[in-house]
């Protein structure tokens, strides 16, 4: 591979060296990387790219020894936060209960109760950002409203990629993309960021978490709500209280009696294993549409 001679072909490189790897951590080498040579450069002014760059691969790293690094860090940095792997179980009944164990499972409950605020939130972010551009773009404000406004989308881009990676487990770019367009006209920055499908699709996600988090909360509460109700119903009917009481047009029932309440029960606790095994789920499958929509494909 020849020595890079300006910072985009050492970037370009490094991108090559990363092949394969996670698009999360390829786009943080890609920021940490931009970040630490243009610093360089800045520190110099009188010194040009390729001289930089011979002075700094001998500190810094070259671009096949610095995606090496990145890829030995990312094994350490998982084993050492994530949590340990519950125990294999064999039997049908041991998987079946054994989502209890796992500690994905109450962080993907714990994101399906939150979406409904984090979507609320989204949206209403989303749309007003839209429309107020929208109504501004008259106005010589408009199109730096609009820019800071996508800015903000990027900003929280990142943010829901923290939650997203702490409490489904699926790993998420810690820095933002870095900014290839540096150092380009502005007017061509601003193209740039237009023609980003990274920014439509951070939009869009933002617009689709409010019916996903609908969705997710209800599903969440309703069956967490309806098998608690039907474990706790022995505790009901000790009580002296009936655990279910009709009275609809002159017909009445009253019970069930303790064989039912203690069958209701059993079929609470299938119920609850069932829904942490749906929850479970459905936080695996929304990790990846997160990290399609909010992570690049361009930077692996």
């Amino acid at each position: 591979m020849n020595a890079p001679r300006t910072i985009n072909e050492y970037l370009d490189q490094l991108r090559s060296a990363l092949r394969g790897a996670d698009p999360a951590l390829v786009q943080d080498a890609l920021y940490d990387a931009e970040e630490h040579l243009r610093a360089e450069l800045a520190e110099q002014p009188g010194r040009d790219e390729a001289a930089m760059l011979d002075h700094v691969v001998g500190s810094y790293g070259a671009p096949d020894e610095v995606a090496d690094i990145y890829r030995d860090q990312e094994i350490r940095i998982q084993r050492a936060i994530r949590p340990p792997p519950p125990p294999p179980r064999h039997s049908v009944l041991g998987r079946f209960f054994g989502v209890a164990a796992d500690p994905h499972t109450y962080g993907a409950l714990f994101y399906l109760l939150l979406s409904l605020v984090t979507g609320i939130f989204y949206f209403t972010w989303a749309v007003t950002g839209l429309s107020l551009s929208a109504g501004l773009s008259i106005l010589i404000i408009g199109i730096p409203f609009f820019l800071l406004f996508l800015g903000s989308v990027r900003g929280l881009s990142l943010l829901e990629g923290r939650i997203v990676e702490t409490m489904l487990g699926v790993r998420m770019p810690r820095r933002p993309p870095y900014p290839s367009q540096q150092g380009q006209p502005l007017l061509k920055r601003i193209g740039a960021m237009f023609t980003d499908g990274r920014t439509w699709g951070t939009l869009f996600y933002m617009l689709l978490m409010l019916p996903l988090g609908i969705i997710y909360f209800t599903i969440a509460v309703t069956l967490l709500s309806v098998s608690l109700a039907f474990i706790g119903s022995p505790f009901v009917k000790a009580f002296g209280l009936n655990v279910i009481n009709m009275d609809v047009d002159g017909f009445s029932y009253y019970g069930p009696g303790w064989a039912g309440t203690i069958a209701l029960c059993f079929v609470g606790i299938v119920l609850l294993f069932a829904t942490l095994h749906l929850v479970r789920g459905i936080g695996r499958l929304h990790g990846q549409v997160a990290k399609h929509l909010l992570v690049p494909s361009s930077a692996a």
